[in-house]
């Protein structure tokens, strides 16, 4: 069973879905990608996360980011599944959920943690980058439902820290002061950014968001 680390190439993989044969790569194109996992169909956390990931597409669109949901059933009952997000959640599922009956996807992806269930895929969040490179992997146990507001943010974070030299503070959301890369010298932050640093400590300097 493959371990995914941050950085590796995200493994490609072609499997059935609710909107017919994928491959990871064609479908992800070049763009950003988040791949996350379900439990199982018909599941009452499962069917609140896919509904407000529905709801969420938008956003993600706007950022370049496809989205692609996995369960351990087959695409008819994805799509039988689908109604009932769909009336219960008020929305339209418009992504695809990938059908991994033979859990090939699953295994490829370390998806099953045999501690929490031999069956039953955990609830994993892969974020995925252009270049196919994992940005981002989250693991949460199968009775916790994800934070959508948060995958938002992280992906926010991931695409203003790979184009400028700063990392994101705890809580930050985009708009707000960022942290200019330890490796960058004051003087050299200073002419890179414009909008002016503040230095809290020689190790700790802030600059406004320089995409904001």
């Amino acid at each position: 069973m493959a371990t995914i680390r941050l950085g590796d190439k995200a493994p490609d993989f072609t499997a059935d879905s609710s909107m017919g044969t994928l491959n990871l790569y064609d479908y992800l194109g070049d763009s950003w990608g988040i791949l996350f996992s379900h439990p199982a169909d018909f599941t009452p956390v499962c069917t609140t996360e896919l509904g407000t990931a529905a709801n969420f597409k938008p956003e993600f669109d706007k950022r370049n980011v496809k989205m692609l949901a996995l369960s351990v059933d087959g695409a008819a009952s994805h799509n039988e599944w689908i109604k009932d997000i769909n009336e219960v959640q008020n929305t339209t599922v418009n992504f695809p959920i990938i059908a991994d009956e033979d859990k090939k996807v699953s295994d490829l992806y370390d998806m099953i943690h045999p501690n929490a269930d031999n069956n039953l895929t955990v609830r994993s969040v892969f974020i995925i980058a252009p270049d196919k490179t994992v940005k981002l992997i989250l693991t949460y146990p199968a009775s916790t439902g994800r934070n959508f507001y948060e995958l938002l943010r992280v992906v926010d974070s991931l695409q203003l820290t790979a184009y400028h030299k700063v990392a994101t503070p705890a809580n930050w959301e985009h708009g707000q002061d960022v942290v200019v890369s330890p490796a960058i010298s004051t003087d050299d932050a200073q002419e890179m950014f414009k909008k002016g640093i503040t230095e809290v400590k020689p190790y700790l300097r802030m600059t406004p968001d320089p995409t904001a």
